[in-house]
């Protein structure tokens, strides 16, 4: 059951080129936003698309992957965990994120 622990499986379209960094340690970090999509019904019988956009972060060989084959647009399945964390901006107040921290990726199409 401690897989099934802080577990995140998305399907879904990058919105955005990955942005890439190379850290100070040497390590290398990619960062991109996913969007998933749901379709239903409203009260009133209307067809509604919800978006969500989660935002993921990939390191080492996984951002290697990431930084060469993803472009925006690019269908993808990401395996990871959920990272909550905080952080101050240069005028000092103090931000909170959430994102997906990818352990595996999976890309769809050609």
């Amino acid at each position: 059951m401690n897989a099934l622990r802080n577990k995140v499986l998305l399907i879904g379209n990058l919105g955005q080129d990955p942005e890439v960094v190379v850290l100070e340690s040497g390590s290398k970090m990619a960062r991109f936003s996913v969007a998933t999509n749901e379709t239903y019904k409203n009260g009133k019988g209307e067809k509604v698309t919800d978006t969500q956009w989660h935002q993921v972060v990939a390191w080492g060989k996984t951002a290697d992957i990431v930084e060469s084959y993803l472009v925006k647009g690019k269908e993808v399945a990401v395996e990871g965990k959920l990272i909550h964390r905080s952080y101050k901006t240069p005028e000092g107040e103090r931000k909170f994120t959430t994102e997906v921290r990818c352990n595996e990726l999976l890309m769809f199409g050609k």
